[in-house]
This record gives C-alpha cells, sequence and structure tokens, in this order.
C-alpha cells in the first residue's frame, strides 16, 4: 500500500487531506509540526509526502530542502500545498526541491491525481 506523510499545523486541513488520501485507498501519516515531519519520513520514509508550506516551527520550504539534503529521504516526491499561488510563491517551492506544487483550495481529485502521478498509486 502506497503510503503517504502529511504534514499541516492546520488541524482541520490535516484532516481533510487525510481522509481524502484515505479515501483513495493510501496509508496515511500526519504531523502538525515540521520537525514532527522529518522525524517522521526519516523513522519510515513514506512513498510521498504532502507539506503545508506555512508552519510555525519550520515551514514546508525548510522541511523540503531538508528532506533533499538527506541521502535517506532525498528521493521522496513531495507536493507542496499552499494557499500562496503566486507565480513566486511557486517557483520558491520548485527552487526548494518540491516536485509539485498545490494551491488550497483543491479538489480531493486533484490532489489523488497528483500523488497518483508521483507514486504510481492508482496503477493497477
Amino acid at each position: 500500500m502506497t503510503s503517504v506523510l502529511v504534514v499541516d499545523d492546520d488541524p482541520t486541513m490535516l484532516e481533510i487531506v487525510e481522509t481524502v488520501l484515505r479515501s483513495g485507498g493510501l496509508d496515511v501519516c500526519t504531523t502538525s509540526t515540521g520537525r514532527d515531519g522529518l522525524r517522521a519520513a526519516h523513522e519510515q520514509p513514506p512513498d510521498c509526502a504532502v507539506l503545508d508550506v506555512t508552519m510555525p516551527d519550520m515551514t514546508g520550504l525548510e522541511l523540503c530542502r531538508a528532506l533533499r539534503d538527506d541521502a535517506d529521504t532525498a528521493d521522496i516526491p513531495i507536493i507542496l500545498l499552499t494557499g500562496r499561488g503566486q507565480w513566486l510563491d511557486v517557483a520558491t517551492g520548485f527552487d526548494a526541491g518540491a516536485d509539485d506544487y498545490l494551491v488550497k483550495p483543491f479538489t480531493a481529485q486533484d490532489l489523488l491525481a497528483r500523488v497518483d502521478a508521483l507514486t504510481g498509486a492508482g496503477r493497477a
């Protein structure tokens, strides 16, 4: 089963993303801080990570860079999830090492399609 790590400091958004991913048959691990997300990624590397950009302790961009800088987690596909959709925000996300960038609000189908595109989760 494909595993996805979701890191978001907003409990409501965390629950929504988890529900959407589980509805797609994915195994989901959630954390509410960047530091906990980094720890979780090292303890059990996921097949994909969905990171909120704006978090107080460690931003999604910082977490993305930290995952990319470590050989054990460098190859995890990363989707940044954020309310910031200006071209500079998107460019900054890709510069940090993200594989995809999804702007809130998003549809369940879009999130699942992007995870599938990075992991092959929906393919039989």
